[in-house]
């Protein structure tokens, strides 16, 4: 991951955030999280992900209904 990054593979936002891979694919799945796709590789932009986290504080990533959308 470089610094300078806009936008991150999930490897690379799971490294950054300390969110594991597959609760990232899940909370894409459920479009909690805007992603872009350019073929078969998912970004997501780190500005909404810092937000996503924002919004989130204390949440449980895992429950569905307690996860708040980034926008």
């Amino acid at each position: 991951m470089t610094v300078n990054s806009i936008a991150l593979t999930i490897d690379e936002a799971s490294e950054y955030t300390g969110i594991g891979h597959n609760t990232l694919r899940q909370l894409i799945a459920w479009k909690k999280i805007p992603t872009l796709y350019i073929g078969k590789r998912i970004l997501i932009r780190r500005e909404i992900l810092e937000r996503f986290i924002e919004l989130n504080d204390g949440n449980d990533l895992r429950n569905k209904s307690s996860v708040v959308r980034a926008e």
